[in-house]
């Protein structure tokens, strides 16, 4: 592993991402010796591909701009690329690594057959115009086009990139290829989207804690929920929350969260949906209008206030590495017993440490957050069929996909010395099946 470890050293978050599945996938290499001989680890940690391009747009004043762009095409052992795309000023090689080295665990534990993939650009949508928005992806989709295909390699959005970005990236790449496929996913739904793909992540989340609730008899309703974040993944789930009974009492944003007491209502929702979806407002408007806690970042303080918040159940949905240690033994003081993430790799690996320490329910998030790429696997398959299915239909199948993966993940744990250890469960039921797959198709 060190050795592996030291090639990464430039790159942390993706060495963050690789030590932690290699940890936990060490009794699967230890049982069968091929994986050692036919170097399945170190195969599994490069790209096939790395595409990295320059993307050139004109601003509102007529500013010629640079950003640039990437997609990188980790693992397509058991179908075509499959992760979304990325746009905000963080953006570099190691995050878009480490993501798609989840992803493809990720996918593999959905049951569909999509490999990994993830991509993006260090430009920042906020404060754009939609006219500049819709410069920028027509120039980043006049590159990446010649990457992606239906059966080569699918997009779909991420941080920075809703339905008016892929409804922009769509166009141009129709434009380019002449051809209406199903080529991004996260569609609006009158030219080739599903219904519940908005949805997926968050109410996914929820439906893997409840699994995760169901194995020591409890459930969502009547608890208490903190909530990191304000955009697609935290909206639905506290949508889905409030509609099994729990109670949300936190949102966030770069700026700050909100604490209130009373919960979130579904009127109090309609409000956030408005000022973070329409307006793009921050969510310090919340306290404005319903006169409640706003507390400011303060990056001074060494941990995140939101979670020395009194709850029973917390689910990280705004980035990663947000739980550090010290937020993770706050939470375990408040009373949380339930972590699940809707966020990728939001826990730094000493916070997880201590949550497997304290022997909480804590679900990763390649596993509780599959649920949006899983809905994207079945928007492909409804492009494929040219069909639409029914929301009960779409969602139906949601819930079956969560159920699965969370028994996955239990019985591998279990079959590997860990019950109920959600993190090797993960790790192992998605290395496994794409070790299998890759020892099936040679050494290539």
């Amino acid at each position: 592993m060190k050795e592996i470890l030291k090639k990464l050293e430039n790159e942390p978050e993706f060495a963050q991402a690789v030590r932690e599945v290699l940890e936990s996938i060490q009794p699967v290499i230890d049982r069968d010796p091929e994986c050692k001989h036919l170097k399945i680890i170190e195969r599994i940690i490069e790209p096939e591909r790395v595409i990295i391009f320059r993307v050139t747009w004109v601003d509102d004043q007529g500013n010629v701009q640079i950003n640039r762009g990437f997609r990188i095409q980790m693992n397509s052992a058991i179908g075509p690329y499959k992760g979304g795309l990325r746009f905000h000023p963080s953006v570099n090689l190691s995050i878009l690594k480490f993501l798609a080295f989840e992803q493809v665990f990720k996918n593999a534990l959905t049951t569909l057959p999509l490999g990994g993939g993830k991509g993006g650009s260090d430009f920042n949508p906020k404060g754009k115009s939609d006219g500049e928005v819709m410069r920028f992806c027509q120039a980043f989709m006049s590159e990446l086009f010649r990457h992606i295909g239906p059966n080569t390699d699918v997009p779909a959005g991420d941080i920075g990139v809703g339905g008016r970005e892929i409804g922009y990236l769509f166009g141009m790449y129709k434009k380019l290829r002449n051809e209406f496929s199903g080529v991004l996913t996260g569609k609006a739904l009158n030219w080739g989207g599903s219904l519940i793909r908005p949805e997926a992540t968050g109410y996914g989340c929820i439906y893997f804690a409840e699994e995760m609730l169901k194995t020591r008899k409890k459930s969502i309703k009547g608890k208490t929920c903190l909530i990191s974040g304000s955009g697609n993944v935290a909206f639905f789930a506290a949508e889905k929350i409030i509609e099994l009974g729990g109670k949300v009492v936190t949102f966030s944003d770069s700026s700050g969260y909100v604490y209130d007491g009373d919960g979130f209502t579904k009127e109090k929702l309609e409000f956030v949906k408005n000022l973070k979806f329409v307006r793009r407002g921050r969510i310090s408007e919340y306290a404005e209008k319903y006169g409640v806690k706003y507390t400011p970042v303060d990056p001074s303080l060494g941990y995140n206030p939101l979670w020395n918040e009194k709850a029973d159940c917390a689910f990280p949905c705004a980035t990663q590495n947000e739980i550090n240690a010290k937020d993770a033994a706050n939470l375990i003081k408040n009373g949380v017993f339930l972590v699940a993430e809707g966020a990728n790799m939001p826990t730094v690996p000493e916070g997880i440490e201590i949550f497997l320490e304290n022997k909480i329910l804590y679900g990763p998030g390649k596993a509780a957050n599959a649920g949006g790429v899983a809905v994207s696997g079945l928007e492909m398959t409804q492009n494929s069929m040219r069909l639409n299915w029914s929301r009960e239909q779409v969602d139906k199948e949601l819930q079956r996909i969560m159920r699965d993966i969370h028994t996955a993940c239990i019985n591998a744990a279990k079959e590997y010395g860990t019950p109920g250890n959600y993190v090797n469960g993960a790790n192992i039921a998605g290395f496994k099946k794409v070790a299998d797959a890759m020892k099936d198709q040679g050494i290539i």
